[in-house]
């Protein structure tokens, strides 16, 4: 007679034949009875609605969301392909958006399909997707990406609402600058007469420094007899104009966005001390309060550490190889490595005190914080020592968030062109709040980021002679809850003065 755990171990073997041929929505019809009611008690899988189900973790809390948010997107395209079959796109404003990389999971996702039902369906943790009964575009404009059907960018461009443009300023421009010429949307254009289309987007592109683009669509849609009339959908100049080489959405998102966001910054930050320490002060200072920090930046990230720790392992009071069975283990590991990185940290805090470029500074230095904060777990075999090397080369999953950072791909383009905006920025808030930001929005390594955003928070906050601040681990739903709101919303405006506050106390 098998053994509960048996029958457990047998109805999982089942459920990672199905993971592996790569489906995310599991219906009723995947595994029987037996299996999904023995999965579901023990917290393998989860109901999504009814028939339909998404793997799990035992170990997640009732009410936790990152399952969902992880498998939102592969659910959506399986359970749409099973229900529509290929008669489905997204609409093209969600196209846009997935073409300028951002997957962070909407509230409601809009469909488009001939034989859709007109009303939501709802999901879990209060999203919904929205099956609008509409025709399809031609075959030819859609395309799929990630199992995700969507309009093509010259198709979504040309059908998208006008209000799209100033409701979506920088995603607007993003999906704007990734065209190269003229060419393909011409062709959408002329096709289809569309002489008022022609004339916003002419606009659009000039709005963004595309000159070029915008006098093609203007002379070939004339040419062709067409009455058009120039017209900007967006409401004022960007700041920062889109390069004519530069096809990276993400690039041109987080540039735009910096260019956004610093007034806002700026806006609710306290001026910098007129009065600056000199280095010895300010290094002896930022040793006074490490105990601090290192508890509630490590606290923040869920380890159990208390000052009495922080300070064996910073004294070298503790042998790793003969603390391997302590229940504290891994949270002595992560304070070592604290303490190790802090020290990185300071000869860079150095380096910026006495005047070199903070963002040259960082941009240099920050692997070595990263490799001394997980060296102990290298040292005692719990990491390889190439899991240290470069940056993240899998997708990652914040937490309880809506935000999908971006995929490992991108972070060849990401990380340099986020270090030349910091090394380009004159005002140290703007570094402190929005290098912090861009940093854990990028999420470059698969762990510590929170950790490395905070040490780059504060080295930024030195170079402007602010103090060093600690983040509360009492604060610490507030904090989330602000970098979510600029994550996924792009308001920065929470989180710059969650700081400011913070940073005022400390002066």
């Amino acid at each position: 007679m098998p053994t509960l755990q048996e029958k457990v171990a047998e109805s999982f073997a089942v459920l990672k034949k199905i993971q592996d041929e790569g489906i995310v929505a599991i219906q009723t019809k995947n595994m029987t009875r037996t299996h999904r009611e023995r999965l579901v008690k023990s917290g393998f899988i989860k109901e999504v609605m009814k028939g339909w189900y998404i793997s799990a973790r035992p170990e997640e809390q009732t009410g936790e969301s990152t399952a969902w948010y992880a498998s939102f997107w592969g659910f959506c395209g399986d359970y749409l392909n099973s229900r529509f079959g290929n008669q489905w796109c997204l609409s093209p404003e969600q196209s846009l958006r997935i073409h300028g990389e951002n997957w962070s999971v909407p509230n409601q996702l809009p469909v488009r399909t001939p034989t859709g039902g007109n009303k939501p369906i709802s999901l879990l943790h209060g999203t919904s997707i929205m099956d609008v009964r509409l025709n399809l575009p031609d075959r030819k404009d859609m395309e799929i990406k990630e199992n995700i059907r969507i309009m093509t960018l010259p198709a979504a461009l040309i059908s998208c609402a006008p209000a799209y443009y100033s409701n979506n300023t920088v995603e607007a421009r993003a999906a704007l600058s990734m065209i190269s010429d003229a060419s393909g949307i011409l062709h959408k254009l002329l096709e289809g007469g569309h002489s008022t289309v022609a004339g916003r987007l002419a606009g659009a592109f000039r709005n963004i420094g595309k000159n070029v683009i915008a006098d093609d669509i203007i002379e070939a849609m004339r040419t062709a007899g067409y009455n058009i009339t120039e017209n900007d959908p967006f409401e004022e100049k960007p700041v920062t104009i889109s390069s004519e080489r530069e096809l990276s959405p993400h690039v041109n998102r987080i540039r735009m966005y910096w260019a956004d966001m610093r007034g806002i910054v700026l806006e609710n930050f306290p001026q910098a001390p007129l009065v600056r320490r000199n280095t010895d002060e300010y290094l002896k200072y930022v040793d006074e309060i490490y105990p601090a920090d290192a508890y509630h930046s490590l606290s923040i990230e869920g380890y159990h550490v208390s000052e009495l720790l922080i300070e064996r392992v910073r004294s070298g009071n503790w042998d790793p190889e003969t603390n391997r069975k302590d229940k504290a283990y891994a949270d002595a590991l992560a304070a070592r490595g604290y303490w190790q990185a802090f020290q990185a940290v300071k000869k860079s805090l150095i380096k910026i005190l006495n005047k070199n470029s903070p963002g040259t500074v960082v941009s240099n230095d920050h692997s070595i914080w990263y490799r001394e904060l997980f060296a102990p777990s290298v040292s005692v075999g719990l990491m390889g020592a190439s899991d240290l090397a470069g940056y993240r080369n899998q997708p990652v999953y914040i937490r309880k968030s809506r935000h999908v950072p971006p995929r490992c791909e991108a972070l060849r383009d990401l990380m340099p062109a986020f270090f030349s905006l910091l090394e380009n920025e004159a005002e140290p808030a703007v570094n402190a709040v929005l290098g912090h930001f861009f940093f854990v929005y990028i999420h470059p390594y698969v762990d510590g980021n929170g950790r490395m955003g905070r040490f780059l928070m504060n080295v930024m906050l030195a170079s402007g002679g602010y103090p060093w601040t600690v983040i509360p681990l009492e604060t610490r739903k507030d904090y989330m809850a602000a970098l979510e709101e600029a994550s996924v919303r792009k308001n920065i405006v929470p989180f710059s003065r969650f700081l400011a506050e913070l940073v005022q106390k400390r002066q």
